[in-house]
């Protein structure tokens, strides 16, 4: 059930996340199955429902009405078919492969904006956990130098709600470091018949072994590209020096650095 405060227009998708599981299994024979917390199962080689009811599970939790509901068809290593549902916002966005995007009935195209100071852009969240102050070197990186030159940088804590938005016209970028397929695919699938373009880190279109999913406009895909190479090198730099800082021995008491020890006269 949704924390007090949040009622949804749609009850069935705020049920629990495995409540509606089989379902799945018992009308989809002819297909795979990819969530959370299941991983895939199902027949190798086949088409792929990805699914995460709560996406922004956080925002759910603590009653903010910024969470999604996300599944997508995967074909061939790729997402064909996408339907985000926001069901505290009543709003519901999907696309096919060649047949467009669309919200609530609407077609909906992404922006054609080419400044990036005129550019607001979705930034992902913050790892956790262990290797989270490492992982997070190169957001601190990217997300100084967006701040520094993007018109506005948002965190809505949704990656699926920071595709939707793009390619509805109110993101520019949307950046999210990792991919998660059953966060992601909906999402990539819908920006991309919008119009934008959906890549990993090295510029490559998106499949769902990228390591990340970062969407813009066509006229700022390139300039996102050369703005996380350079926050890579300044990341790495920086990993280099905390690690010489930590491996760097430590003066015992009582005992004096070269530098501190007087000069002869």
């Amino acid at each position: 059930m949704p924390p007090e405060g949040l009622r949804s227009p749609y009850p069935s998708l705020t049920r629990s996340r495995t409540s509606r599981r089989p379902v799945w299994a018992a009308s989809s024979l002819n297909f795979a199955f990819l969530g959370e917390e299941e991983g895939a199962t199902g027949p190798n080689g086949a088409p792929m429902w990805a699914l995460d009811p709560v996406d922004g599970t956080a925002n759910f939790v603590r009653g903010l009405p910024l969470c999604a509901v996300s599944l997508a068809l995967i074909h061939d290593d790729q997402p064909v078919v996408g339907v985000i549902g926001l069901p505290f916002l009543a709003a519901r966005y999907w696309a096919e492969e060649g047949q467009g995007a669309y919200r609530d009935g609407r077609r909906i195209r992404a922006r054609d904006t080419s400044d990036l100071n005129a550019a607001i852009v979705a930034f992902g969240d913050f790892a956790v956990g262990e290797g989270a102050p490492r992982s997070n070197l190169l957001r601190l990186e990217l997300l100084d130098r967006l701040a520094a030159r993007a018109e506005r940088v948002r965190m809505v804590g949704s990656a699926a709600i920071d595709l939707a938005w793009l390619a509805e016209g109110m993101f520019d970028m949307s950046i999210t470091l990792l991919n998660q397929p059953w966060d992601m695919a909906a999402g990539v699938v819908i920006a991309r018949e919008a119009g934008a373009r959906v890549f990993d880190t090295d510029g490559s279109d998106y499949r769902m072994q990228s390591t990340a999913t970062l969407a813009a406009t066509p006229g700022l895909a390139d300039q996102l590209i050369r703005l996380l190479l350079e926050s890579n090198r300044a990341a790495q730099r920086r990993a280099w020096a905390l690690r010489s800082t930590a491996s760097a021995p430590t003066p015992q008491p009582g005992t004096s650095r070269p530098s501190d020890r007087p000069r002869r006269p």
